[in-house]
């Protein structure tokens, strides 16, 4: 028979863990309150509210505002990229990134994408896969931009705004190198029936 110390230890111990239930139910899971871009010294933050009003309206407000004036872009195409669902399969994807392959590319990505005061693989890394799993398990039908930074584990994502120009540069210096490739004089000679 439990003495009465050992009872008031399980009552207190289970108090406790009812307490810190409740609270973790009530309050929301971390996820990314700012975003911050980021060159050099350089570093200029936008709440991950406004970006969701943006995606939600096509309205832009404060710094993101301004941005999208400076850069000349129409807060409306903006919003249709912010809301762009990409369909990915939770359990292939989970399967994917944890792959060689999967982990290659985290690590590219990685390089744009990481927590603003440790952009080091052995947090970056799995802050991009715990982002892109509870992003496709909290939405339930595929990860916008906006699932993916409600389901970032940190309170501020940094962009590397070189990084992310660069791949920016190769992803258009290829696509250019394949439109020339097709619309090549070349094209003449595959019609051609001998």
């Amino acid at each position: 028979m439990p003495t009465v110390k050992t009872r008031r230890c399980r009552a207190i111990a289970l108090v406790a863990s009812w307490g810190i239930g409740l609270i973790a139910l009530a309050s929301p899971a971390l996820a990314a309150k700012n975003v911050a871009l980021v060159s050099g010294a350089f570093r200029r933050s936008i709440p991950v509210k406004d970006i969701e009003h943006l995606a939600n309206t096509g309205e832009a407000r404060g710094l993101l505002e301004q941005l999208l004036v400076l850069s000349k872009q129409d807060p409306e195409n903006v919003a249709k990229l912010l809301n762009q669902k990409l369909d990915l399969p939770l359990v292939l994807t989970s399967r994917l990134i944890n792959t060689r392959i999967g982990e290659a590319i985290i690590r590219r990505v990685g390089q744009i994408l990481y927590p603003i005061y440790t952009p080091q693989p052995e947090v970056s890394i799995p802050a991009l896969r715990a982002a892109v799993i509870n992003g496709l398990h909290n939405s339930g039908d595929g990860l916008t931009a906006v699932d993916f930074l409600k389901a970032y584990p940190n309170e501020v994502l940094a962009v590397n705004l070189p990084a992310l120009f660069s791949v920016i540069d190769k992803a258009q210096s290829i696509s250019g190198l394949v439109q020339f490739f097709s619309d090549s004089p070349l094209d003449g000679l595959k019609e051609a029936k001998p």
